[in-house]
């Protein structure tokens, strides 16, 4: 029998991980005294130490395996065998060396708290006018169907609607779910479409763009805001066309003034509502905005983020005419275009995980 000898070499540093999810277990039992929030952020948590200890049980596993293969490949006098060991064991390497730099992001304090963190999801249209809105409206779609499909909620924030109606000129959700953030992050960016609109008669095909940024979800805690930087204003709702929908001032509109950042919020009833919603948006804007101050090294500021919609900017190329779909930043290009668009996003989220984490 093969001693599989000294196997996981970060032991060590996961057995802080191991005694804080025996800790926090224990603590289940009076989870029911706990405010809501502090349930969702336990639940949370408890998700994320499984999942890091999870990944360290399939890093030993694959390493015993290692082991084994590389004394078959040895030992094994058939040549025709031996490269099929050679050949698992090339294969096993590059799973291990995968799964490692997943745990290495998971073992940086900040990374990970930011990964298990829920999600604002802005998505704007860029240019090509009200194609250009039709296709956020795809987007928004897209990634709504994808987040449902994972389990998680998705609440819409803000809206605004395009001149015809059909298209979105601006939507702002919240992702409500274990990973939320660390699923969406890469989504960031100008992503381009290429079809032919339904309104054109002659059958050509535009080019259009959407811009999408995705913002951690900030917590009260992680950014006070001082009542004295804010300026509150509130405004009469109104619809497409300008026409008013209530008759109260129940819209909302604040304005940071040490930064600028404005956020306006119409879609509820209540101004205690809508400002709830502004407050929100505006937290985790000033958190990555205050994350691109404090590390431009492995943080953009949101302009950055998303660019400034021109087709050259893009990260991800949607092309009907050919039902393709193109990640620049992988090189890659899928041929299910439909499927992504119906919220079959899962193969391309992962294909950045693995690339860019």
């Amino acid at each position: 029998m093969i001693d599989p000898g000294p196997l996981f070499v970060m032991d060590k540093k996961l057995q802080p991980f191991q005694e804080e999810l025996k800790s926090l277990e224990a603590s289940l039992s009076q989870i029911h005294t706990l405010p809501v929030e502090e349930q969702t952020a336990l639940f949370r948590r408890l998700g994320q130490l499984r999942e890091i200890l999870e990944l360290g049980d399939k890093i030993d596993s694959l390493r015993h395996k290692i082991q084994v293969n590389r004394e078959m490949v040895q030992k094994e006098k058939d040549s025709s065998l031996a490269a099929l060991a050679n050949e698992e064991l090339l294969h096993l390497e590059k799973s291990l060396s995968e799964l490692e730099t997943k745990l290495e992001s998971w073992l940086s304090p900040r990374q990970g708290i930011e990964e298990s963190k829920n999600a604002l999801l802005e998505i704007r249209a860029g240019t090509g006018g009200e194609e250009a809105a039709n296709f956020a409206a795809d987007l928004a779609r897209m990634y709504s169907r994808f987040a449902e499909s994972l389990g998680m909620k998705v609440e819409k924030l803000q809206q605004s609607e395009s001149e015809g109606r059909a298209g979105i000129r601006e939507i702002v959700f919240r992702i409500i779910g274990q990973e939320a953030y660390g699923t969406f992050r890469y989504e960031s960016g100008v992503h381009r479409v290429q079809r032919t609109p339904t309104t054109e008669a002659k059958g050509r095909i535009h080019t259009s763009t959407a811009t999408v940024a995705v913002l951690p979800e900030a917590e009260e805690k992680d950014l006070v805001l001082s009542p004295k930087e804010l300026k509150i204003e509130t405004f009469r709702a109104s619809s497409h066309g300008g026409q008013s929908v209530n008759t109260t001032d129940s819209a909302v509109r604040i304005t940071h003034l040490p930064t600028g950042i404005i956020v306006s919020v119409q879609d509820e009833r209540s101004q205690s509502q809508n400002k709830e919603k502004a407050l929100k948006i505006l937290r985790s804007r000033l958190l990555a905005h205050r994350s691109a101050e404090e590390e431009k090294k492995t943080a953009r500021e949101r302009r950055a983020q998303i660019g400034s919609g021109e087709r050259s900017e893009k990260i991800r190329t949607y092309n009907f005419p050919q039902n393709r779909i193109t990640d620049h930043r992988l090189n890659k290009s899928w041929h299910n275009l439909e499927e992504v668009l119906n919220g079959k996003l899962g193969e391309i989220v992962n294909a950045l995980k693995q690339t860019l984490s």
